[in-house]
């Protein structure tokens, strides 16, 4: 007979509901009925240590916790920013949160214990400042031109984010079956003084991302840490009570850092006159058709008549824009390409925070064991990510 795991049931139950997994669920996961998997809940019979094994990895717990005498301190769940309708968080979304919050903790305490100098940008102003004050700050710090960029848009702001201090986890999902929901959660921020960590979810194309991105930062900015799900400059068309005042203040502050004022008044008058000339400018400057729309109509550049028609025009050009993008998606999938798998796990790792775990393990400052969980690659693997950084 297999040797019973004699863990506590308080903490078996917390680290189900914690993890928003049904009993039902849970019970598929080690191949009992959930009357049966109750039982272990209740605390009147114990799981094999293969089936507790596997619920921790289920619940994303380590296995030893469950061992304890009582539920252990959790992370502090971030600030919730969603509009006030928004549906609750699944266990992808939870399981993303808990895991950027583990690396930031362990990041944070290192550089905190080593002496690092905390990022003077965090929390360097508040809502109550004037949102162009803090864009051009961010423009500063950063070092970025949005009128001149080297690379892409997005790489290059990930890049110089990450040169700045500030980690950048891209992700759309774990595995197989826990995929990100945009419409649950895309973004999120921890505004840390030694270790702000910001997550975007890449399950949108790069427009939406980057404009993401920088709205995150504005979190970072004025110390804000919470959760965001719909990041929309675009928002004169619905009841502003929804949205909280944190995430219209850090809309206005992404629209002004990507397209700042003087950079849209100087766009020639036939930047205006077709959707296909704001769909190229957009495209130079790594926004949406929908933004630059909006910025260009909260500036008075053009009026609400021709913003109709533009906006509706867009719309067009944007869902041809998905259907191509479905049809790729589909030939990739035809030819059994994608991304590197090394290389999206490097992306939702953060690529300063892998560097700096793999630089501790080189040097004997970070054991096999801690170095593998942190960056959830096996040791002998690597110099895959070794490549991917070079």
């Amino acid at each position: 007979m297999a040797d019973k795991a004699f863990l506590t049931s308080e903490i078996l139950k917390w680290a189900r509901e914690t993890a928003r997994i049904s009993v039902d669920d849970a019970a598929k996961k080690v191949s009992v009925s959930p009357e049966r998997y109750l039982t272990w809940e209740k605390g009147n019979d114990f799981p094999t240590i293969r089936q507790a094994q596997i619920l921790a990895k289920s619940f994303r717990r380590p296995f030893s916790l469950f061992f304890l005498p009582e539920i252990p301190k959790d992370f502090h769940p971030l600030q919730d920013y969603r509009r006030d309708d928004a549906k609750e968080l699944d266990t992808a979304s939870l399981f993303i949160i808990r895991d950027v919050q583990e690396k930031q903790s362990w990041i944070s305490e290192l550089f905190e214990e080593i002496g690092e100098d905390k990022l003077p940008f965090v929390g360097k102003f508040s809502i109550n400042d004037n949102p162009e004050a803090v864009a051009k700050d961010i423009l500063d710090v950063l070092k970025i031109n949005p009128n001149n960029y080297q690379k892409t848009p997005i790489s290059e702001w990930i890049d110089k984010a990450e040169m700045a201090g500030i980690f950048i986890s891209r992700a759309s999902y774990l595995h197989s079956h826990l995929v990100l929901d945009r419409d649950l959660i895309q973004g999120f921020a921890i505004a840390n003084e030694y270790a702000p960590f910001v997550f975007i979810n890449s399950k949108n194309w790069n427009a939406p991302q980057l404009f993401t991105l920088v709205h995150e930062l504005a979190h970072i900015w004025i110390a804000k840490s919470g959760i965001s799900n719909e990041i929309d400059i675009d928002y004169t068309d619905k009841p502003k009570s929804k949205f909280h005042p944190v995430e219209l203040f850090c809309n206005q502050v992404a629209a002004n850092a990507l397209m700042p004022r003087e950079i849209v008044t100087q766009l020639g008058a036939d930047t205006f006159e077709s959707s296909k000339m704001i769909f190229k400018q957009a495209k130079e400057l790594g926004i949406s058709s929908f933004a630059l729309l909006v910025r260009a109509l909260n500036l008075n550049l053009i009026s609400q008549s021709q913003y109709k028609i533009l906006k509706n025009e867009a719309q067009n050009e944007f869902e041809i824009f998905l259907e191509k993008e479905r049809l790729k998606k589909e030939k990739q999938k035809e030819r059994k390409s994608g991304p590197d798998a090394y290389l999206l796990r490097l992306n939702k790792n953060s690529k300063l925070f892998t560097r700096i775990v793999m630089d501790s393990f080189k040097n004997g400052s970070l054991s096999p064991s801690i170095a593998s969980n942190l960056l959830n690659t096996q040791i002998n693997k690597f110099q895959k990510f070794e490549k991917l950084l070079a």
